[in-house]
């Protein structure tokens, strides 16, 4: 059970971050996410054939902590009011958007444990909203990394000086496997836990 809350979770939570890339994007002149209707909470939508079903699954085979996401909402930087500035906030709606959640799913456990502590099927919510946080918060760590394709690069790409974003983007090509080896070899984990480990009990009111 607790392996279909963390899918059904992860899978809202990656949909709403694609969602909100394309809203910003809309909202400063894109519509190319509208255009192809992805400005919807509708999953299939937004599946990822590797993202959204099979390395969940093979996470959850090997009892691995179920981590994935949702197909990547396109965006045309050329039809944006401003590329760089607008590129930025694009960028940052997705974390942004699973930061909410997450804030979202603390008032509310904040909430059930001071006026519903022990009716059962508040405390059934209150465990789905942990997930919520957990997973939001993973997932706006993870694409603030600044490696290629994630959010964070394009956040970097765009504030560093034009000769220096060039090479940058040189880094695209080998990103995914870069990606890949941190998970595999738990450095990634390593590098966020901490980080993840605060927000999570930040947020959940545990410290």
């Amino acid at each position: 059970m607790k392996y279909f809350i963390a899918i059904v979770v992860l899978l809202f939570s990656a949909i709403v971050h694609e969602v909100a890339h394309g809203f910003v994007a809309y909202k400063r002149g894109d519509t190319t996410a509208r255009d192809l209707g992805r400005l919807t909470l509708n999953p299939i939508s937004h599946i990822d054939i590797l993202g959204t079903i099979i390395i969940p699954l093979c996470l959850m085979l090997v009892s691995g902590p179920i981590f994935g996401w949702a197909k990547p909402v396109p965006v045309n930087m050329l039809r944006l009011k401003n590329i760089k500035k607008d590129m930025i906030y694009v960028s940052l709606a997705g974390v942004t958007a699973n930061f909410i959640l997450a804030i979202i799913a603390g008032i509310l456990m904040a909430l059930l444990r001071n006026f519903a502590p022990q009716i059962q099927v508040f405390v059934s919510i209150y465990i789905i909203l942990q997930y919520v946080i957990v997973i939001n918060v993973v997932l706006l760590i993870f694409n603030l990394i600044p490696i290629p394709p994630l959010d964070g690069s394009r956040v970097v790409l765009f504030l560093l000086p034009q000769e220096l974003a060039r090479k940058y983007t040189k880094i695209e090509r080998y990103g995914f496997w870069l990606i890949l080896i941190l998970l595999v070899t738990n450095i990634l984990w390593e590098i966020m836990g901490p980080i993840a480990n605060f927000l999570i009990k930040f947020l959940s009111g545990t410290i």
